[in-house]
Protein backbone atom coordinates (compact mmCIF):
# COMPACT_ATOMS: atom_id res chain seq x y z
CA UNK A 1 0.00 0.00 0.00
CA UNK A 2 1.57 3.36 -1.06
CA UNK A 3 1.55 6.31 1.38
CA UNK A 4 2.74 10.06 1.68
CA UNK A 5 3.52 12.81 4.22
CA UNK A 6 1.65 15.29 4.76
CA UNK A 7 1.04 18.85 6.00
CA UNK A 8 0.85 18.29 9.76
CA UNK A 9 1.28 14.46 10.29
CA UNK A 10 4.76 12.74 11.20
CA UNK A 11 4.85 9.49 9.60
CA UNK A 12 3.62 8.49 6.23
CA UNK A 13 -0.55 8.41 5.62
CA UNK A 14 -2.10 5.42 3.90
CA UNK A 15 -3.49 6.03 0.70
CA UNK A 16 -6.89 4.09 -0.74
CA UNK A 17 -8.61 4.12 -3.59
CA UNK A 18 -11.50 4.49 -1.88
CA UNK A 19 -12.31 5.36 1.32
CA UNK A 20 -16.23 4.27 2.80
CA UNK A 21 -17.66 5.93 5.54
CA UNK A 22 -20.17 3.83 7.36
CA UNK A 23 -20.02 0.16 7.60
CA UNK A 24 -23.87 -0.64 7.63
CA UNK A 25 -25.68 -2.72 4.97
CA UNK A 26 -25.21 -0.13 2.25
CA UNK A 27 -21.32 0.83 2.78
CA UNK A 28 -20.08 -2.86 3.86
CA UNK A 29 -21.68 -4.09 0.44
CA UNK A 30 -19.52 -1.15 -1.66
CA UNK A 31 -16.34 -2.30 0.52
CA UNK A 32 -16.80 -6.00 -0.57
CA UNK A 33 -17.69 -5.12 -4.01
CA UNK A 34 -14.77 -3.17 -4.45
CA UNK A 35 -12.24 -4.88 -2.78
CA UNK A 36 -13.37 -8.05 -4.50
CA UNK A 37 -12.29 -6.01 -7.47
CA UNK A 38 -8.98 -5.24 -6.72
CA UNK A 39 -9.64 -2.02 -5.46
CA UNK A 40 -7.89 -0.30 -2.00
CA UNK A 41 -10.88 0.48 0.63
CA UNK A 42 -10.67 1.76 3.92
CA UNK A 43 -13.96 1.30 5.68
CA UNK A 44 -14.28 3.65 8.90
CA UNK A 45 -17.19 3.01 11.11
CA UNK A 46 -17.62 5.39 14.13
CA UNK A 47 -19.44 3.34 16.56
CA UNK A 48 -17.45 0.82 18.48
CA UNK A 49 -17.43 -2.97 18.12
CA UNK A 50 -20.61 -4.65 20.32
CA UNK A 51 -20.43 -7.91 21.79
CA UNK A 52 -22.39 -10.37 19.66
CA UNK A 53 -25.90 -11.36 21.68
CA UNK A 54 -27.76 -14.22 21.35
CA UNK A 55 -30.53 -14.88 18.74
CA UNK A 56 -33.81 -13.52 20.29
CA UNK A 57 -37.44 -13.24 19.63
CA UNK A 58 -36.88 -9.16 19.13
CA UNK A 59 -34.03 -9.34 16.47
CA UNK A 60 -35.24 -6.53 13.98
CA UNK A 61 -35.77 -8.12 10.46
CA UNK A 62 -35.35 -6.74 6.58
CA UNK A 63 -37.20 -7.12 4.02
CA UNK A 64 -35.11 -7.73 0.94
CA UNK A 65 -35.87 -7.40 -2.68
CA UNK A 66 -35.06 -10.32 -5.24
CA UNK A 67 -32.79 -7.46 -6.82
CA UNK A 68 -30.89 -6.95 -3.08
CA UNK A 69 -30.31 -10.74 -2.94
CA UNK A 70 -28.63 -11.05 -6.25
CA UNK A 71 -26.30 -8.18 -5.01
CA UNK A 72 -25.49 -10.10 -1.80
CA UNK A 73 -25.01 -13.23 -3.76
CA UNK A 74 -22.94 -11.68 -6.07
CA UNK A 75 -20.72 -10.49 -3.25
CA UNK A 76 -20.86 -13.94 -1.49
CA UNK A 77 -22.69 -12.39 1.62
CA UNK A 78 -26.17 -14.53 0.86
CA UNK A 79 -24.48 -17.80 1.56
CA UNK A 80 -24.64 -17.50 4.83
CA UNK A 81 -27.91 -15.93 5.36
CA UNK A 82 -30.19 -18.73 2.77
CA UNK A 83 -31.26 -21.14 6.01
CA UNK A 84 -32.38 -18.08 7.88
CA UNK A 85 -34.19 -15.92 5.14
CA UNK A 86 -37.62 -16.04 5.17
CA UNK A 87 -39.40 -16.22 1.23
CA UNK A 88 -41.94 -13.59 0.48
CA UNK A 89 -43.47 -15.59 -2.18
CA UNK A 90 -46.43 -13.06 -2.41
CA UNK A 91 -47.75 -9.51 -2.00
CA UNK A 92 -51.63 -9.08 -0.75
CA UNK A 93 -52.31 -5.07 -0.95
CA UNK A 94 -55.56 -3.78 0.38
CA UNK A 95 -57.32 -0.43 2.05
CA UNK A 96 -59.45 -1.53 5.60
CA UNK A 97 -62.66 -1.19 4.73
CA UNK A 98 -62.49 -0.92 0.60
CA UNK A 99 -63.17 -3.33 -1.76
CA UNK A 100 -59.85 -2.89 -4.04
CA UNK A 101 -57.24 -5.94 -3.76
CA UNK A 102 -53.91 -6.14 -5.49
CA UNK A 103 -51.75 -9.54 -5.53
CA UNK A 104 -48.17 -9.71 -6.82
CA UNK A 105 -47.28 -13.66 -7.30
CA UNK A 106 -43.63 -15.22 -7.25
CA UNK A 107 -44.69 -17.33 -9.99
CA UNK A 108 -46.35 -14.92 -11.89
CA UNK A 109 -43.23 -13.10 -12.16
CA UNK A 110 -41.02 -16.24 -12.51
CA UNK A 111 -38.96 -16.12 -9.91
CA UNK A 112 -39.12 -18.23 -6.81
CA UNK A 113 -39.49 -15.16 -4.40
CA UNK A 114 -40.42 -11.60 -4.38
CA UNK A 115 -38.02 -10.94 -1.29
CA UNK A 116 -36.53 -12.24 1.81
CA UNK A 117 -37.02 -11.48 5.41
CA UNK A 118 -33.65 -11.93 7.22
CA UNK A 119 -32.68 -10.63 10.54
CA UNK A 120 -30.94 -7.40 10.39
CA UNK A 121 -28.37 -9.25 13.21
CA UNK A 122 -27.58 -12.07 10.95
CA UNK A 123 -27.03 -9.59 7.43
CA UNK A 124 -24.80 -7.71 9.53
CA UNK A 125 -22.87 -10.83 10.66
CA UNK A 126 -22.75 -12.38 7.34
CA UNK A 127 -21.14 -8.78 5.66
CA UNK A 128 -18.58 -8.44 8.50
CA UNK A 129 -17.22 -11.87 7.64
CA UNK A 130 -17.06 -10.86 4.00
CA UNK A 131 -15.51 -7.88 5.03
CA UNK A 132 -12.77 -9.71 7.28
CA UNK A 133 -11.92 -12.37 4.10
CA UNK A 134 -11.85 -9.53 1.33
CA UNK A 135 -8.35 -8.99 0.67
CA UNK A 136 -7.08 -4.75 0.15
CA UNK A 137 -10.13 -3.87 2.78
CA UNK A 138 -8.84 -2.26 5.65
CA UNK A 139 -11.70 -1.81 8.57
CA UNK A 140 -10.78 1.02 10.97
CA UNK A 141 -13.89 0.64 14.27
CA UNK A 142 -14.17 2.87 15.87
CA UNK A 143 -13.29 5.75 13.48
CA UNK A 144 -14.34 9.31 13.25
CA UNK A 145 -14.21 11.52 10.28
CA UNK A 146 -13.65 15.25 11.60
CA UNK A 147 -12.56 17.06 9.17
CA UNK A 148 -11.78 16.39 5.14
CA UNK A 149 -10.11 18.40 2.39
CA UNK A 150 -10.26 17.57 -0.77
CA UNK A 151 -7.37 18.96 -3.85
CA UNK A 152 -7.06 17.78 -7.14
CA UNK A 153 -5.23 14.38 -6.43
CA UNK A 154 -7.47 12.99 -3.79
CA UNK A 155 -9.07 13.88 -0.69
CA UNK A 156 -7.70 14.15 3.04
CA UNK A 157 -9.91 12.58 5.92
CA UNK A 158 -9.09 13.68 9.61
CA UNK A 159 -9.68 11.10 12.12
CA UNK A 160 -10.92 10.34 15.96
CA UNK A 161 -10.25 6.77 16.50
CA UNK A 162 -9.82 4.93 19.71
CA UNK A 163 -7.75 6.21 22.69
CA UNK A 164 -7.43 9.42 20.78
CA UNK A 165 -6.10 8.11 17.52
CA UNK A 166 -5.73 10.62 14.93
CA UNK A 167 -3.59 9.52 12.30
CA UNK A 168 -5.29 10.78 8.79
CA UNK A 169 -5.80 8.94 5.61
CA UNK A 170 -5.69 9.85 1.74
CA UNK A 171 -8.05 8.20 -0.73
CA UNK A 172 -8.66 9.55 -4.10
CA UNK A 173 -12.86 8.73 -3.87
CA UNK A 174 -14.87 9.34 -0.38
CA UNK A 175 -18.40 7.17 -0.31
CA UNK A 176 -20.57 8.40 2.47
CA UNK A 177 -22.93 5.57 3.60
CA UNK A 178 -23.12 7.07 7.20
CA UNK A 179 -26.96 7.44 7.76
CA UNK A 180 -29.90 10.19 7.20
CA UNK A 181 -28.14 12.73 9.34
CA UNK A 182 -24.70 12.12 7.50
CA UNK A 183 -22.01 14.41 9.12
CA UNK A 184 -20.35 13.76 6.15
CA UNK A 185 -23.04 15.34 3.60
CA UNK A 186 -22.84 18.19 6.24
CA UNK A 187 -19.41 18.30 5.59
CA UNK A 188 -19.29 18.37 1.64
CA UNK A 189 -21.30 21.09 1.78
CA UNK A 190 -24.36 19.28 0.28
CA UNK A 191 -27.80 19.67 1.26
CA UNK A 192 -31.53 18.15 1.67
CA UNK A 193 -35.51 18.64 1.59
CA UNK A 194 -36.19 17.27 4.95
CA UNK A 195 -39.89 16.81 5.50
CA UNK A 196 -41.46 15.44 8.82
CA UNK A 197 -44.31 13.02 8.29
CA UNK A 198 -45.49 13.54 11.71
CA UNK A 199 -45.95 10.29 11.97
CA UNK A 200 -44.10 7.41 13.94
CA UNK A 201 -43.58 3.65 13.14
CA UNK A 202 -43.96 0.97 15.48
CA UNK A 203 -42.42 -2.32 14.90
CA UNK A 204 -41.94 -5.46 16.35
CA UNK A 205 -42.93 -9.25 16.03
CA UNK A 206 -45.64 -11.16 16.16
CA UNK A 207 -47.12 -14.65 16.28
CA UNK A 208 -50.00 -15.32 14.15
CA UNK A 209 -52.54 -18.49 14.89
CA UNK A 210 -52.87 -19.21 10.67
CA UNK A 211 -49.37 -19.84 8.90
CA UNK A 212 -48.11 -17.11 6.74
CA UNK A 213 -47.57 -19.45 3.56
CA UNK A 214 -44.77 -16.45 2.40
CA UNK A 215 -47.47 -13.90 2.25
CA UNK A 216 -46.68 -10.07 2.91
CA UNK A 217 -49.45 -7.75 3.47
CA UNK A 218 -49.49 -4.56 2.90
CA UNK A 219 -52.50 -2.84 4.46
CA UNK A 220 -53.66 0.84 4.35
CA UNK A 221 -55.84 2.43 6.83
CA UNK A 222 -57.17 5.62 8.22
CA UNK A 223 -54.28 6.50 10.61
CA UNK A 224 -51.87 5.04 8.38
CA UNK A 225 -49.89 2.33 6.36
CA UNK A 226 -48.95 -1.48 7.70
CA UNK A 227 -46.87 -4.35 7.15
CA UNK A 228 -46.42 -7.86 7.74
CA UNK A 229 -43.39 -9.37 6.70
CA UNK A 230 -43.69 -13.30 7.14
CA UNK A 231 -40.86 -14.50 9.61
CA UNK A 232 -41.60 -17.91 9.22
CA UNK A 233 -44.54 -20.44 9.75
CA UNK A 234 -46.20 -18.96 12.20
CA UNK A 235 -44.44 -14.83 13.04
CA UNK A 236 -44.43 -11.74 11.16
CA UNK A 237 -42.60 -8.65 11.56
CA UNK A 238 -45.04 -5.90 12.03
CA UNK A 239 -44.07 -2.13 10.57
CA UNK A 240 -46.95 -0.19 11.42
CA UNK A 241 -47.41 4.05 10.72
CA UNK A 242 -49.45 6.38 12.19
CA UNK A 243 -49.64 10.06 13.57
CA UNK A 244 -47.39 11.01 16.44
CA UNK A 245 -49.75 11.32 19.08
CA UNK A 246 -51.46 7.46 18.22
CA UNK A 247 -48.09 6.15 18.32
CA UNK A 248 -47.49 7.56 21.89
CA UNK A 249 -50.59 6.22 23.04
CA UNK A 250 -49.81 2.53 21.23
CA UNK A 251 -46.07 2.43 22.54
CA UNK A 252 -47.44 2.81 26.26
CA UNK A 253 -50.97 0.55 25.66
CA UNK A 254 -50.96 -3.12 27.05
CA UNK A 255 -50.49 -5.87 25.05
CA UNK A 256 -53.67 -6.88 25.10
CA UNK A 257 -54.93 -3.00 23.86
CA UNK A 258 -52.17 -2.83 21.68
CA UNK A 259 -53.19 -6.64 20.03
CA UNK A 260 -56.71 -5.51 20.17
CA UNK A 261 -55.97 -2.65 18.25
CA UNK A 262 -53.66 -4.23 15.53
CA UNK A 263 -56.22 -6.89 14.53
CA UNK A 264 -58.64 -4.40 14.42
CA UNK A 265 -56.55 -2.76 11.50
CA UNK A 266 -54.76 -5.72 9.88
CA UNK A 267 -57.92 -8.10 9.05
CA UNK A 268 -58.30 -11.40 10.18
CA UNK A 269 -56.26 -13.16 7.15
CA UNK A 270 -53.56 -14.58 9.81
CA UNK A 271 -56.10 -15.84 12.44
CA UNK A 272 -55.53 -14.11 16.51
CA UNK A 273 -52.50 -12.53 17.21
CA UNK A 274 -50.98 -14.98 19.80
CA UNK A 275 -47.69 -13.63 20.65
CA UNK A 276 -46.44 -9.81 20.65
CA UNK A 277 -42.56 -9.01 20.92
CA UNK A 278 -40.86 -5.54 22.02
CA UNK A 279 -41.94 -2.21 20.57
CA UNK A 280 -39.88 0.20 19.30
CA UNK A 281 -41.15 3.48 17.49
CA UNK A 282 -38.93 6.07 15.31
CA UNK A 283 -40.45 9.47 13.77
CA UNK A 284 -40.75 8.69 9.74
CA UNK A 285 -39.30 11.80 7.81
CA UNK A 286 -38.57 12.07 3.97
CA UNK A 287 -34.85 13.46 3.45
CA UNK A 288 -33.68 14.13 0.33
CA UNK A 289 -30.07 15.24 -0.99
CA UNK A 290 -29.99 17.79 -3.22
CA UNK A 291 -26.92 16.20 -5.17
CA UNK A 292 -25.16 12.69 -4.60
CA UNK A 293 -22.16 13.83 -5.47
CA UNK A 294 -19.26 16.75 -4.48
CA UNK A 295 -15.73 17.19 -5.62
CA UNK A 296 -14.29 13.44 -5.01
CA UNK A 297 -17.30 11.69 -2.92
CA UNK A 298 -20.37 10.52 -3.52
CA UNK A 299 -23.29 9.76 -0.99
CA UNK A 300 -25.66 7.14 -0.86
CA UNK A 301 -27.93 4.84 0.91
CA UNK A 302 -30.12 6.89 3.54
CA UNK A 303 -27.25 9.71 3.92
CA UNK A 304 -28.67 10.84 -0.07
CA UNK A 305 -32.52 9.23 0.60
CA UNK A 306 -34.48 8.56 4.00
CA UNK A 307 -37.74 7.21 2.86
CA UNK A 308 -41.25 6.44 4.53
CA UNK A 309 -41.13 3.00 5.50
CA UNK A 310 -44.38 1.71 3.09
CA UNK A 311 -43.68 -0.61 0.14
CA UNK A 312 -40.10 -1.31 2.25
CA UNK A 313 -37.86 0.20 -0.48
CA UNK A 314 -35.40 1.84 1.26
CA UNK A 315 -32.47 -0.10 2.10
CA UNK A 316 -33.07 -2.06 -1.18
CA UNK A 317 -32.65 1.42 -3.10
CA UNK A 318 -29.24 1.81 -0.79
CA UNK A 319 -28.33 -1.76 -1.88
CA UNK A 320 -28.50 -0.71 -5.31
CA UNK A 321 -26.41 2.98 -4.95
CA UNK A 322 -23.47 0.56 -4.19
CA UNK A 323 -24.07 -2.09 -6.10
CA UNK A 324 -23.94 0.87 -9.34
CA UNK A 325 -21.20 2.75 -7.58
CA UNK A 326 -18.82 -0.47 -6.96
CA UNK A 327 -19.48 -1.11 -11.09
CA UNK A 328 -18.50 2.26 -11.85
CA UNK A 329 -15.09 2.78 -9.98
CA UNK A 330 -14.31 -0.76 -11.00
CA UNK A 331 -14.69 0.22 -14.42
CA UNK A 332 -12.92 3.17 -13.56
CA UNK A 333 -9.70 1.25 -12.16
CA UNK A 334 -9.80 -1.37 -14.59
CA UNK A 335 -9.50 1.49 -17.32
CA UNK A 336 -6.46 3.33 -15.41
CA UNK A 337 -9.13 6.12 -14.82
CA UNK A 338 -9.24 7.98 -11.21
CA UNK A 339 -11.94 6.88 -9.36
CA UNK A 340 -12.59 10.48 -7.97
CA UNK A 341 -12.92 12.23 -11.63
CA UNK A 342 -15.94 14.42 -12.41
CA UNK A 343 -16.47 11.99 -15.54
CA UNK A 344 -16.56 8.75 -13.35
CA UNK A 345 -18.91 10.74 -10.58
CA UNK A 346 -21.25 12.24 -13.24
CA UNK A 347 -21.59 8.64 -14.96
CA UNK A 348 -22.65 7.42 -11.21
CA UNK A 349 -25.38 10.07 -10.94
CA UNK A 350 -26.44 9.31 -14.23
CA UNK A 351 -27.17 6.20 -13.67
CA UNK A 352 -28.70 6.46 -10.30
CA UNK A 353 -30.67 9.60 -10.44
CA UNK A 354 -34.07 7.47 -12.28
CA UNK A 355 -34.35 4.98 -9.77
CA UNK A 356 -34.18 7.21 -6.95
CA UNK A 357 -36.25 9.85 -7.90
CA UNK A 358 -38.91 7.47 -9.36
CA UNK A 359 -38.55 5.51 -6.02
CA UNK A 360 -38.99 8.39 -3.80
CA UNK A 361 -41.77 10.01 -5.57
CA UNK A 362 -43.42 6.74 -5.34
CA UNK A 363 -43.31 6.34 -1.68
CA UNK A 364 -44.44 9.96 -1.08
CA UNK A 365 -47.60 9.81 -3.28
CA UNK A 366 -48.62 6.18 -1.61
CA UNK A 367 -48.38 8.11 1.99
CA UNK A 368 -50.04 10.92 0.69
CA UNK A 369 -52.54 9.67 -1.16
CA UNK A 370 -53.66 6.81 1.12
CA UNK A 371 -53.28 9.63 4.06
CA UNK A 372 -56.66 11.52 2.40
CA UNK A 373 -59.83 10.73 4.03
CA UNK A 374 -61.84 12.07 1.15
CA UNK A 375 -64.63 9.36 0.32
CA UNK A 376 -64.48 10.09 -3.67
CA UNK A 377 -60.45 9.75 -3.29
CA UNK A 378 -60.95 6.57 -1.36
CA UNK A 379 -62.84 5.21 -4.21
CA UNK A 380 -60.30 5.94 -6.24
CA UNK A 381 -57.74 4.11 -4.40
CA UNK A 382 -60.18 0.78 -4.26
CA UNK A 383 -60.72 1.21 -8.37
CA UNK A 384 -57.01 1.32 -8.87
CA UNK A 385 -55.58 -1.48 -6.42
CA UNK A 386 -58.32 -3.67 -8.36
CA UNK A 387 -57.50 -1.99 -12.05
CA UNK A 388 -53.82 -2.94 -10.70
CA UNK A 389 -54.31 -6.58 -10.13
CA UNK A 390 -56.57 -7.20 -13.49
CA UNK A 391 -53.85 -5.52 -15.35
CA UNK A 392 -50.83 -7.38 -16.40
CA UNK A 393 -48.47 -5.06 -18.09
CA UNK A 394 -49.13 -2.65 -14.88
CA UNK A 395 -48.46 -5.21 -12.56
CA UNK A 396 -45.51 -6.72 -14.05
CA UNK A 397 -44.60 -3.18 -13.66
CA UNK A 398 -45.19 -2.69 -10.30
CA UNK A 399 -43.65 -5.89 -9.27
CA UNK A 400 -40.11 -5.22 -11.32
CA UNK A 401 -40.21 -2.18 -9.44
CA UNK A 402 -40.47 -4.01 -6.00
CA UNK A 403 -38.27 -6.12 -6.87
CA UNK A 404 -35.59 -3.70 -7.57
CA UNK A 405 -35.48 -5.04 -11.67
CA UNK A 406 -36.76 -2.01 -12.63
CA UNK A 407 -33.87 0.15 -14.54
CA UNK A 408 -30.42 -0.02 -14.90
CA UNK A 409 -29.63 -3.66 -14.26
CA UNK A 410 -25.65 -3.29 -13.40
CA UNK A 411 -23.56 -6.57 -12.88
CA UNK A 412 -23.88 -7.11 -9.45
CA UNK A 413 -27.82 -6.76 -9.77
CA UNK A 414 -27.68 -9.78 -12.03
CA UNK A 415 -25.69 -11.66 -9.57
CA UNK A 416 -22.33 -11.46 -11.81
CA UNK A 417 -18.98 -10.67 -10.27
CA UNK A 418 -17.33 -7.49 -11.63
Amino acid sequence: MSAKLIAGSASPVPEFDVAVVGAGPVGASLACALGQAGAKVAVLEASPVRAPLPPSYDDRPLALAHGSRRILEAIGAWQALAARATPIREIHVSERGGFGVTRIEAAATGVDALGHVIPARDLGESLAAVMAATPGLDLRRPAEVTALDADDKGVTLRLRGAGGDRRPLRARLVAAADGVDSPLRAMLGIRVRDRDYRQRAITANVSCSRPTAGRAFERFTPTGPLALLPLGEHRCALVWAMPEELAEQRMHASKKEFVAALAAAAGGRLGDFTRLGERVGYPLRLVRALDSIAPRAVILGNAAHNLHPVAGQGLNLGLRDAAVLAEVVSDALCGGADPGEPAVLARYRGLRRGDQRLVTVFTDTLVRAFSNASPGLRVLRDLGLLALDLTPALKDRFAAQAMGRAGFQGRLSLGLPL
